[in-house]
């Protein structure tokens, strides 16, 4: 069902696609947000987990018990991602103590035992390689399993998203959800999950080891561990406010690039070229010098902890030869311990580098669950129209799209069967708001609205949009076939009835001229139609819905006198036999409407024929003189 353009509240403006109602007045600068870079998104040094600026979420342990229920659904996958995590693991503790029996070998001359021993080192490694190809595929699968059913549930709740949810909400806050968000659990899941199990078994494993070998040589080596912790953590927070600053330059040069592409045409109608050009240095000279910044912190990092690394195993050597010296240790211990010792700060760092990835990934399905947990659109009443005549009423009707400032007070309109209603008005006096609530996009706050005598409420919501077809000024076609697009309205129709609401529409020679006829395809919404075309395809297509309510809501005012004539004759053919309520600006489109309802400020100031409401001099007087008698605005 299409969606329709609503009275504008404070702080949206009216949108040019049909896709949402309103939308909010700072939608340029949402998107200069989705499209620049993230703190704490993406790869590189700002990515996760590193000195990026990390999202965290409001309820940590709420959204990762809500998390780990996805993980259920994949038992088989998480167990087996676990059996390899812990093969790996295993398979790297054993290693070291078995390079240094070989080395022990060497030492006492013992040729055969050196010999199993260097073919059950080589039989590790290729177990090893194994292992880890296993780990990669059973976590890309787990994470593209979990990922799928997320983003099937939530594109799901976004498709039963009540009308004010998406008219309060960007549409690029709702995709960045349905991506970003659902990408960032996706590479937590296939890049984190393993590497954080495996750490911290690599962690408590490597510890028992090197105790049981020698818990003298151990104790010396934390002295290495803790000063690694200690540089990492100071490093850290300077490269964090270095990063932040970063991400935050390249947000804003995105955002100004994204601007001066939409503005060209003014930039250039204003020769301001120049100005742009400057500001746009201005930023990317500051941003150069940031991340020279940065980059010479991040690539420093490295060297530094492969120094403190090197001192380390100066430590554990000079100490382990005094050891082996004195005979408390052998000298395949030191090999093994200089490789645990490796090992053991290793995990140190992935885990407090994870800790970001982890937390952002979090913080991403919060924002999901958050959506999923919107309720729903109203789905309530259980009858069916049979028999529709048509008939609506608006009894003391009262709505506000924000509290405190109602669109409509006391609003009171009756429409028989097969009548035709124009409603006309200033722009905010409630007439598009008129249909919102027919439609059941929006609930009024008192009053009621019925069908037949039946409260809208107490119909299927189904049912009641499924006998009824909106026409809206800003028409919306898919990537589809002509053909396609007409039979958007009911699929199971016929060619020929199809091809007859394409005749009833006036729209019929021009399909028929075109290479394809109906199986033409239509690219890019149709933007290679005009305007009038596109409105002509979209009453063909409300004409093959045969509905017994029709809605027209500015179907002509952005076309000429011509096509405008056109799509007139279209209408009138629609509109036989069906109650029609047309809203209009250009009062030329309503003279011949039954009735016209004039709205001011809510309510109907007056209603009347065309004829009639003249010879009153009110307001549809004051509207018409304004149009066609030049009389100053």
């Amino acid at each position: 069902m299409d969606k329709i353009n609503a009275s504008v509240p404070a702080g949206f403006e009216r949108r040019p696609d049909e896709g949402s109602v309103f939308i909010k007045k700072e939608l340029k600068q949402a998107v200069a947000q989705t499209v620049s870079f993230r703190p704490g998104r993406g790869p590189g040094p700002g990515g996760p987990g590193r000195f990026g600026e990390t999202e965290k979420a409001q309820n940590v342990k709420g959204t990762a018990k809500r998390l780990f229920m996805y993980f259920s659904a994949a038992k088989k996958q998480l167990l087996g991602l676990i059996a390899a995590v812990v093969s790996v693991t295993l398979l790297s503790l054993a290693a070291p103590a078995m390079q240094g029996n070989a080395i022990d070998c060497i030492k006492a001359h013992d040729w055969p035992l050196l010999y199993r021993s260097a073919f059950m080192l080589l039989g590790i490694f290729v177990v090893n390689v194994g292992a880890n190809l296993a780990q990669s595929l059973l976590a890309a699968r787990l994470s593209q399993s979990i990922v799928r059913r997320m983003r099937h549930d939530l594109f799901k709740k976004i498709d039963n998203l009540p009308i004010p949810y998406l008219d309060s909400h960007s549409n690029g806050d709702i995709m960045s959800r349905m991506t970003n968000d659902v990408e960032n659990v996706s590479a937590t899941v296939s890049q984190s999950l393993g590497s954080l199990i495996s750490g911290v078994l690599t962690l408590f494993g490597t510890v028992t080891i090197m105790f049981i070998y020698c818990w003298q040589l151990t104790l010396v080596t934390m002295l290495s561990v803790i000063l690694t912790v200690l540089v990492t953590n100071k490093m850290s927070k300077v490269m964090r406010g270095i990063y932040r600053r970063r991400s935050a330059l390249q947000g804003e040069m995105n955002g100004h690039s994204e601007e001066m592409i939409t503005g060209y045409r003014s930039i250039v109608a204003y020769n301001k070229q120049k100005d742009v050009t400057r500001e746009f240095e201005r930023t990317s000279d500051e941003l150069t010098k940031v991340s020279i910044k940065a980059e010479i912190l991040g690539g420093s990092m490295g060297p530094i902890m492969n120094c403190i690394s090197n001192i380390g195993f100066v430590i554990v050597a000079a100490f382990g030869g005094y050891f082996a010296y004195t005979g408390l240790i052998t000298i395949g211990t030191i090999s093994a311990f200089i490789i645990y010792a490796k090992q053991f700060s290793r995990p140190i760092n992935e885990i407090a580098q994870l800790y970001g990835s982890i937390q952002t990934a979090v913080a991403g399905a919060e924002r999901v669950f958050a959506l999923m947990d919107h309720p729903d659109e109203n789905n309530s009443g259980s009858m069916e129209l049979e028999n529709t005549r048509g008939e609506i009423s608006f009894r003391h009707v009262d709505f506000s799209y924000v509290p405190g400032k109602k669109v409509l007070s006391d609003f009171n309109l009756e429409i028989k069967p097969g009548q035709k209603i124009a409603l006309v008005g200033a722009t905010g006096s409630g007439k598009t708001t008129v249909v919102n609530l027919l439609m059941r996009f929006y609930e009024p706050d008192s009053g009621e609205i019925l069908i037949d005598g039946v409260n809208i409420y107490d119909i299927k919501r189904d049912e009641l949009r499924g006998n009824t077809a909106i026409v809206l000024q800003d028409t919306f076609l898919f990537s589809d076939t002509i053909g396609g697009n007409i039979k958007y309205a009911d699929r199971d129709a016929s060619d020929e009835q199809m091809k007859n609401a394409a005749r009833l529409s006036n729209i019929a020679r021009f399909i028929e001229r075109q290479p394809e006829g109906y199986g033409t395809w239509l690219s890019h919404a149709g933007e290679s139609l005009s305007h009038g075309q596109r409105q002509l395809l979209a009453i063909a297509r409300a004409v093959l819905k045969d509905p017994k309510i029709l809605i027209l809501d500015e179907a002509t005012s952005s076309v000429d006198t011509r096509t405008e004539q056109k799509i007139q004759d279209a209408m009138v053919n629609l509109m036989k036999n069906r109650t029609s309520v047309i809203i209009a600006h250009r009062l030329s489109t309503v003279r011949d409407a039954d009735v016209i309802v004039v709205m001011d400020h809510g309510k109907v100031a007056e209603t009347g024929s065309h004829e009639e409401l003249l010879e009153k001099k009110g307001v549809y007087y004051e509207l018409y003189q304004t149009q066609f008698e030049g009389k100053a605005t």
